[in-house]
């Protein structure tokens, strides 16, 4: 008796939908991961292991080691900075409780660190965020 050959069929992998579901995961990485919109200001925080993460919502007062102060993403003077701060519209909320981070380099000196403080209060500002890095 004469035996038939089966030819063998082919199998073959269709890629395209793995390929729609990898790129449906990179989007939804993409949409749901949030950027933290940081001013260029480069600063050597210091290091601190008991800090606890804020709000990046609010005022952000950075001092280089130079000495410069910055308002947000404006360089400011000391007399500027107090002009600004007294300026500063915070909507609904008291200054009282409006956030202020302080970001200052580690070599900036406490005089300097001390005169924001004076000039924060003398606004009426308290709730003051001291902006460090782990260790």
């Amino acid at each position: 008796m004469k035996v038939k050959k089966i030819k063998g069929t082919q199998a073959t992998v269709d890629m395209i939908p793995m390929l729609d579901i990898v790129f449906q995961l990179v989007l939804f990485f993409l949409v749901s991961t949030t950027f933290a919109v940081l001013p260029a200001i480069s600063v050597s925080l210091p290091e601190s292991s008991t800090s606890k993460g804020a709000s990046v919502e609010g005022i952000t007062i950075t001092v280089e080691e130079s000495g410069a102060v910055w308002f947000n993403d404006a360089q400011v003077t000391f007399e500027a900075l107090d002009r600004e701060l007294a300026a500063f519209d915070v909507g609904d909320k008291a200054k009282e409780e409006y956030p202020v981070t302080l970001e200052a380099d580690t070599l900036v000196t406490n005089g300097t660190i001390v005169s924001i403080f004076d000039i924060l209060r003398k606004n009426g500002y308290s709730a003051v965020n001291l902006r460090t890095t782990d260790k």
